[in-house]
């Protein structure tokens, strides 16, 4: 499974090869999403989390112009320590590959690049989605477009709180995706296990999330499945508590006029400040969760497949 912009590590190669579970996983987070030393840290984590449920995970990333499923130590600490790795969505992987670039994939790129090396399960913290005041700035995320059409499950703490959670889910709704609560009937935004909206599907565990995207797949309904998997209650910052920190750091973006690939990242690190570290420790929290979580979704549809052939 090799190609000249495309390379899978051997661990993953073999693991797809037994008909073993996968778990994809994104570089931007690394690289964009948390400060050293935890990005690393958190990094490592997710991995050993994913291990722990009986999968091999594969972190996704560019590597000096190749896509990399599956990244090795030394490189995980390279996106965490390097400054000015590109944050690459799926329009800008031929102009990083082509430039032999490093490059961090976001939840789009990620999917996009799993999809292609066969994996069918991907973790992550939260998706993008609709900004706010959208309708002014046009800043709609390429993970909704992904999710619309790549085959791939993605698990999920919800949106980025820092969205508009129920333009999100129109348009998700438009593109065909299901959105499933995990275990709970409403919606999760992130720091927060509730959001003021409703699920569409509730499910409460792995088998019938992989029955789902079997069952989807096998139908030839493309696209991806989101599962929206709840912050830890002990970890979680009152949605009303996260709203009041948020409106705050979209002043400070709106003041700085930070826009595009960069708001993000720079609301991210607002908030850490604004919270004294508290949305930082939130994020690591979710992401393990969802880890766990993603191994057990892959471990089911990997048996799902066994039975059927």
């Amino acid at each position: 499974m090799k190609s000249s912009w495309l390379r899978i590590l051997p661990e993953v190669a073999d693991a797809m090869q037994a008909g073993d579970p996968v778990v994809a996983l994104e570089s931007t987070i690394i690289s964009h999403g948390m400060p050293f030393p935890q990005n690393v840290e958190t990094a490592r984590q997710v991995e050993t989390m994913v291990r722990k449920g009986g999968a091999v995970p594969a972190t996704i990333a560019i590597v000096d112009g190749i896509c990399r499923i599956g990244l090795d130590e030394d490189a995980l600490e390279q996106f965490g320590k390097t400054k000015g790795i590109w944050k690459v969505s799926v329009r800008d992987i031929p102009f990083v590959t082509s430039k032999k670039l490093w490059g961090a994939t976001t939840v789009a790129s990620t999917m996009w690049l799993a999809a292609q090396a066969g994996i069918r399960t991907f973790v992550t913290g939260g998706i993008g989605g609709v900004h706010r005041g959208a309708e002014h700035s046009m800043d709609v995320s390429a993970d909704l477009t992904e999710l619309g059409r790549t085959n791939v499950a993605v698990v999920s703490a919800g949106v980025k709180s820092i969205l508009d959670v129920g333009l999100t889910l129109e348009v998700l709704e438009t593109l065909g995706v299901p959105v499933v609560g995990y275990g709970q009937d409403e919606f999760p935004s992130f720091y927060s296990r509730n959001s003021g909206f409703l699920a569409p599907h509730r499910l409460n565990d792995a088998a019938s999330v992989a029955a789902l995207m079997m069952e989807k797949w096998s139908m030839g309904l493309h696209g991806g499945v989101l599962v929206a998997n709840p912050i830890p209650q002990a970890q979680e910052i009152p949605y009303e508590v996260m709203e009041t920190h948020i409106s705050a750091a979209l002043k400070l973006a709106d003041t700085n006029n930070i826009k595009g690939k960069d708001i993000t990242p720079f609301l991210l690190s607002k908030l850490g400040e604004i919270t004294s570290g508290l949305s930082l420790e939130s994020n690591i929290a979710l992401v393990l969760n969802n880890a766990s979580l993603g191994a057990e979704i892959a471990l089911a549809y990997s048996q799902h497949l066994r039975d059927r052939n």
